[in-house]
């Protein structure tokens, strides 16, 4: 496969490639394998959120917390 990149974009890729020890080929082959396994799974924005484990709960009720935190 042969693919034709603006100079720009090939210099950041030599310097990603750089970063990380590898060659330019294989630093490609790595970014499109992630790329299509991302591309897999539809990543639902609502899920990654409570992923995250952080609080949630009325507005109301969260804004006063924070504001009797600050007192």
């Amino acid at each position: 496969m042969q693919i034709l990149v603006p100079e720009g974009l090939d210099a950041r890729v030599r310097k990603a490639a750089q970063r990380t020890r590898m060659s330019k080929g294989a630093w490609v082959r790595r970014a499109m394998e992630r790329a299509i396994a991302d591309d897999k799974e539809p990543v639902d924005p609502l899920e990654r959120l409570s992923a995250l484990g952080a609080p949630t709960g009325d507005i109301d009720q969260m804004l006063a917390e924070i504001e009797a935190g600050r007192g």
